[in-house]
């Protein structure tokens, strides 16, 4: 069987190796004390969190004139988010794309096209958050991530520049038209490239959205500082809004899912600077896998059983 299947297995086997390496009874007791009063902060800021990612590819939508109403696009994130959630990268999300057909005159691209918008764009302000951080931290970080968050950042500003014009796209996409595609399909993607760029934002919209991202990405920061209040670790909001970056960025590595594993290890070692326990940052990032992780997954999955036909 090919290796890239067994990819998604190294990242658990780290977050197992760091269980048993640490004192797991410390752990689950670190969990079992957690402050509730802050864990009910961290739950409402997990609905915020899920109610402004569905708003930022929402807005996106609309200017797409892709007529979905909010409740059903907060439904539509909920069952992508399940998807995402199990899969290497997030990558399941991509679901979104064929709930979003049925509110684009079954115009598949549209729907690719929003998907693919909002991700880069999310991805382009996590990698500039990285770069801010990297440049912070220089001093005392071992690993230079901010050369890899500028490449990142830059091949993401480049593809925005060539991809946004559609004349550029098809003049770069022809040859790969004319000479790979089957001619079964042929007619499928043409459609889906003129839809792709049918109604797409105009460019000033665009920064608007990548500071909606930004804004985002805080939100979900704050969740994690709330439940490290729970269990203790009092250190100031600047520095998991510089450590959580940089986490996140490791754990789109396609190498586990959901950054199980690599985001716990390189949270330990930054939180270490501060000389925070291993077990504390352990059991912030146990509770936050159940509540912002497992309990919107398992609603996302209801719904998912629930609304199969909404396809």
């Amino acid at each position: 069987m090919k290796i890239k299947k067994y990819l998604p297995l190294i990242g658990i086997g780290i977050f197992v190796f760091l269980l048993f390496k640490l004192n797991i009874s410390k752990i689950f007791n670190e969990i079992l004390n957690a402050d509730v009063r802050f864990l009910v902060v961290a739950l409402f800021l997990v609905f915020v969190a899920f109610f402004t990612t569905t708003l930022k590819w929402f807005i996106i939508a609309r200017k797409q004139k892709i007529n979905v109403p909010f409740y059903d696009a907060f439904k539509i994130n909920m069952i992508s988010g399940f998807y995402g959630f199990i899969t290497p990268s997030r990558i399941g999300s991509i679901i979104r794309v064929e709930y979003l057909k049925k509110f684009s005159k079954n115009r598949f691209g549209k729907g690719i096209s929003n998907y693919v918008l909002e991700k880069i764009l999310d991805l382009g302000s996590l990698f500039f958050m990285v770069l801010i951080s990297s440049f912070v931290l220089k001093d005392v970080l071992s690993i230079t991530y901010f050369h890899y968050a500028l490449a990142g950042f830059l091949i993401i500003l480049t593809m925005i520049l060539i991809f946004r014009d559609e004349k550029r796209s098809k003049d770069i996409l022809r040859f790969f038209y004319l000479k790979f595609l089957p001619k079964k399909i042929k007619e499928m993607a043409k459609d889906g490239f003129y839809s792709f760029y049918e109604d797409m934002p105009e460019k000033k919209y665009f920064a608007l959205f990548f500071i909606f991202n930004i804004l985002n990405w805080i939100i979900l920061y704050s969740i994690f500082f709330f439940i490290a209040l729970s269990v203790g670790i009092k250190v100031s909001f600047i520095y998991f809004l510089l450590f959580m970056p940089i986490a996140t960025f490791v754990g789109q590595i396609p190498i586990t899912i959901n950054g199980l594993g690599t985001r716990e290890a390189v949270l330990i070692s930054l939180f270490g600077f501060l000389g925070i326990e291993a077990t504390k940052i352990f059991s912030m990032s146990l509770i936050n896998l159940v509540i912002n992780g497992i309990f919107p997954a398992l609603i996302g999955m209801v719904l998912a059983l629930k609304y199969k036909n909404v396809k």
